[in-house]
């Protein structure tokens, strides 16, 4: 396995910390955006051009927070042939909360019981759509600790995002991405480079206990994205300088030193608008911009513009989305892939673009590359930071083992079921009914869910939750034993033990509100 921690334990520092690995989960059923315009007889385009949105994942009422991570774990487990005793820290990103007290990390812990190891420090992290970002920094400073005993951090981020009927509605989605963390990795943390900026804001929040559904005030939540994308690229700006510095540089840090940039997509249009911000915050910060020719030709009238008060200004976003339409290309338009055919999943949204874009380049093209990724939760609580590509692509490497177990993302998008958008209507209404209920049992077909997907069998009537494993071999009878969120009293089989391990390619998959 690339990446082992067992021979950087010994230094003052373990060498190049991050991400070794990741695994995705998306469900198994779709609506597609053209059809759902229609059904909700909005303008053709509003969803598919104004929003950039072509498919967008959801999730009957088989599927929890529960069982999305529980899938996402043991996939990454399986696929990588890893031990549950290697690994130390295990965080939980995530926003569905279907209980106010027990984490998911809880109910994670359960996949460990066969190995012996309950020694895993972590529990779940929450604030949006950024809860994911902080479990995983949360891991990367971890394993740079005095805390750390040389074992693997295990960070998973998941969602279910549905909204009530409406505009905001087509901005929904699910999934979950598991990453692991430790040293020797092929994405590596760039040290001291966070720009963050948090602050309050009612721009999308969860008041109603016992609904899914936020409430939103979009324009303030695109505000909010935006004001954030600026002070954060501020803040990394000046800490990227004070290293140039400190090396007795004198460059100028601009777009041009990102290969590759990855935004949290709540949905890709907001994402190709967040680019030509930050080339409007190049412009603006540049000490002498040349209007006459280059990126920046024609620009004269927007040199004193503020960032503030620019954020609904129709002519300097046409204006500055054209001049970055080609940086959009190159260094952007990639990481959506799964954002535009699967939608929002909040907090494994930014790092769902972060797999599609290394899905869609080989090992030498990201060798040493630098990619910046943003991350955005409302409320609100934002980052800036990048990592850096390894340079080693040989075969085998780190590198190259990543983007092999990448490499089948669009095939398992693709091998997903349509479904029409009164049937995507039905199940968001049996979900809104019975998401919260005791004593429910699931209505919708276990048959549909990808091969190796756990699923709720059941709540009984103290709100406990009953899991069990879809085979991964269509063969195979279902998988007959249940995972519990039960009292440590209670034995609780083991669903790996029994189960066959993961080949490395596997025919399934693993608004307005900017959350």
């Amino acid at each position: 396995m690339p990446g082992s921690a067992s021979n950087n334990c010994l230094g003052p520092w373990p060498k190049d910390v991050g991400i070794i690995t990741m695994e995705l989960y998306f469900p198994s059923q779709y609506v597609d955006q053209a059809e759902l315009e229609e059904f909700d007889g909005v303008t053709a385009g509003k969803y598919t051009v104004g929003l950039g949105q072509a498919r967008m994942g959801f999730c009957s009422d088989r599927e929890d927070i529960n069982s999305l991570c529980l899938t996402v774990v043991q996939r990454l487990m399986e696929r990588n042939s890893l031990s549950y005793d290697c690994i130390g820290r295990l965080e939980v990103g995530t926003e569905t909360i279907i209980d106010k007290s027990k984490s998911v990390k809880t109910v994670l812990m359960q996949l460990f019981e066969d190995s012996g190891n309950t020694d895993v420090e972590g529990i779940d992290t929450t604030n949006a759509c950024y809860g994911g970002t902080a479990a995983l920094f949360n891991a990367v400073n971890w394993v740079e600790s005095s805390s750390w005993d040389g074992r693997y951090a295990l960070v998973v981020a998941g969602d279910i995002a549905v909204y009530a009927t409406g505009s905001a509605r087509p901005t929904g989605g699910a999934g979950a991405v598991a990453m692991l963390i430790g040293p020797n990795a092929a994405l590596t943390f760039e040290r001291g480079l966070r720009g963050t900026h948090m602050q309050h804001a009612y721009d999308f929040y969860k008041p109603d206990m016992v609904s899914e559904y936020p409430v939103v005030d979009g324009k303030l939540s695109v505000e909010c994205y935006l004001s954030a994308l600026d002070r954060c690229y501020s803040v990394y700006r000046n800490k990227i300088h004070a290293q140039w510095q400190r090396e007795g540089s004198d460059k100028h840090f601009s777009l041009d030193d990102f290969d590759f940039l990855v935004f949290h997509s709540p949905y890709c249009k907001l994402v190709q608008k967040s680019v030509a911000r930050l080339m409007l915050n190049d412009f603006l910060k540049h000490p002498s911009p040349d209007t006459e020719a280059g990126p920046f030709a024609g620009f004269d009238a927007f040199r004193d513009v503020k960032p503030e008060e620019t954020y609904f200004d129709r002519d300097v976003e046409k204006a500055f989305m054209k001049a970055s339409a080609q940086l959009f290309e190159t260094k952007t338009k990639a990481s959506l892939l799964l954002s535009s055919q699967n939608g929002n999943m909040y907090t494994p949204s930014v790092y769902g673009c972060l797999a599609s874009l290394i899905a869609q380049h080989t090992a030498s093209q990201l060798a040493g590359q630098r990619v910046g990724l943003f991350s955005y939760g409302s409320g609100f609580a934002a980052t800036l930071y990048s990592l850096r590509v390894t340079q080693d692509h040989t075969p085998g490497s780190a590198l190259d083992k990543l983007v092999s177990s990448l490499s089948d993302l669009r095939v398992r998008l693709d091998s997903r079921r349509k479904m029409s958008p009164a049937a995507f209507s039905e199940i968001m209404k049996l979900r809104e009914e019975t998401h919260h209920l005791a004593s429910y049992i699931p209505r919708s077909s276990v048959e549909d869910l990808f091969p190796g997907t756990w699923y709720l069998t059941r709540v009984d009537d103290k709100h406990r939750r009953e899991y069990a494993r879809r085979a991964l071999d269509d063969e195979l009878p279902a998988e007959p034993e249940l995972v519990r969120t039960a009292s440590a009293s209670e034995h609780i089989p083991s669903p790996v033990k029994k189960m066959p391990r993961m080949p490395t390619a596997v025919a399934g998959p693993g608004a307005t509100s900017s959350n």
